[in-house]
């Protein structure tokens, strides 16, 4: 489930809740766990649907630099085995 998907779903309780649902039968109409519901709203809650494409593309590009050093780290340690003479 997407990012945009938990924060309408999250929105969709809000929206039950001030028509006087209780919490717990929405959280049902979403087909959810209550702790899941809660892990979302602790993760999603404040966030609107821009904010979401923006985290979104923050996470990539905190990926790229991750993997460059993973690739890096690996290019390492093959070159140290390699002057080592263990292949």
């Amino acid at each position: 489930m997407g990012k945009h998907e938990i924060v309408a779903k999250l929105r969709q309780v809000d929206v039950l809740v001030s028509q006087g649902r209780k919490v717990a039968d929405a959280i049902r109409s979403i087909k959810v766990t209550e702790v899941t519901y809660h892990r979302w709203r602790s993760e999603y809650g404040g966030l609107k649907g821009d904010q979401v494409k923006r985290l979104k593309s923050l996470e990539t590009e905190n990926q790229r630099p991750r993997r460059a050093i993973s690739d890096l780290t690996l290019e390492k340690l093959i070159l140290k085995e390699a002057a080592s003479g263990n292949f």
